[in-house]
């Protein structure tokens, strides 16, 4: 349910040794993966977990299909990830889920303006199964319990159109809490290599899927990195939150003007203060405002890098602060979401997720 975060910050490549040696020791250019010995190295770095066979089958499969090296870094990238987001539980049970579930209904419904009153009535109907669709949000102890209420209620109710739209609104799900749209969309580009049982979307919900998508979106792309933290950055933000978290701080020295590093270089609408920044220093950039705004929109490539825009601002950025700047750095971004008690940042998410990593390397 939460996922307001994506970067990590970084250099340039590693050099020919760290390349050579260990085949993408940040995962910057991942290598088709290993056969026999790749499974070794996986099964070796899991940690002690219930059915660690099964677990390492999966993440070893996931590395396979998706043509990545299970180095022991790479390895263990994926098993900080997996431990920080669900402790190795493929459906994790999440604390205080149905208040959590009551709480976004009730919004909904104020949202939509439907009386409280009438929506906590329509959710005493029977749903399928016989018991009512409010006594199995009470009794929800997973994303998925409560998935399988909303779609239910979505399918069979019309009020259930009116409060989601159509839309399932647990968005992030498995052990890797992997959002829905990213798998969507990656399973549109590269077909997703196990029998579909329901939807792409319910796969998530499984250990093979939910490996296998969060390791798509932990390494499979390249960035300019050349630190773990940053991609466990782009894994709360976005991939290339990071790199563009790095651009924003140089068209800041560019410009002149302070802007939020937060990895976002278009907003989902209008015009955003990194464009207006931007066209300001169109004119000293030789490019003009609709150029600009086409390297903008390639930000979630890795595209934006051979952009003209991107070479001058730091190109020019480097001139006035007559020093190199770094091609990484983590988002400056406040987390929210429905699960979420306390107030977190895309920083404390990394962080807390390289230091499991280390630990990783170092057992």
């Amino acid at each position: 349910m939460t996922r307001p975060v994506r970067g990590m910050a970084g250099g340039l490549a590693m050099g020919a040794a760290c390349l050579a040696l260990l085949s993408g020791c940040a995962g910057e250019k991942p290598a088709p993966a290993a056969a026999g010995p790749g499974r070794a190295l996986v099964e070796r770095t899991l940690p002690a977990v219930p059915d660690r066979a099964g677990w390492a089958a999966d993440v070893y499969a996931g590395f396979k299909f998706l043509g990545i090296s299970p180095t022991r870094r790479n390895v263990c990238a994926v098993v900080a990830v997996i431990e920080q987001e669900s402790g190795f539980v493929a459906d994790p049970e999440v604390p205080g889920l149905p208040a959590i579930a009551w709480r976004e209904i009730d919004e909904r419904a104020a949202r939509a303006g439907v009386p409280q009153m009438v929506v906590h009535g329509v959710l005493k109907l029977e749903s399928p199964g016989g018991r009512s669709y409010a006594d199995r949000i009470d009794h929800a102890r997973t994303e998925r319990d409560l998935s399988d209420v909303y779609e239910d209620f979505i399918g069979a109710v019309p009020m259930g159109r009116t409060l989601f739209a159509d839309r399932n609104p647990i968005r992030t799900r498995g052990p890797m809490q992997v959002h829905v749209n990213f798998a969507e969309q990656f399973s549109a580009r590269r077909p997703y290599p196990y029998p579909v049982q329901r939807s792409i979307a319910d796969e998530v919900f499984t250990r093979r899927g939910g490996v296998y998508f969060g390791i798509a979106h932990l390494l499979a792309y390249t960035a300019p990195y050349d630190r773990f933290l940053y991609r466990f950055a782009d894994f709360n933000a976005g991939q290339y939150a990071s790199r563009n978290a790095a651009f924003q701080r140089a068209v800041s020295a560019a410009a002149g003007v302070d802007l939020v590093a937060d990895g976002a270089l278009l907003p989902h609408d209008g015009t955003g203060q990194t464009e207006l920044a931007v066209r300001a220093l169109a004119p000293r950039l030789g490019l003009d405002e609709a150029a600009a705004h086409d390297a903008l929109e390639q930000g979630k490539t890795a595209e934006f890098e051979e952009s003209l825009l991107y070479e001058r601002v730091f190109a020019l950025a480097e001139r006035n602060a007559k020093h190199s700047l770094p091609r990484a750095q983590v988002p400056a971004i406040q987390l929210h979401g429905p699960k979420l008690t306390r107030r977190l940042t895309t920083a404390w998410y990394a962080n807390r997720v390289n230091e499991r990593f280390e630990r990783c390397l170092n057992r």
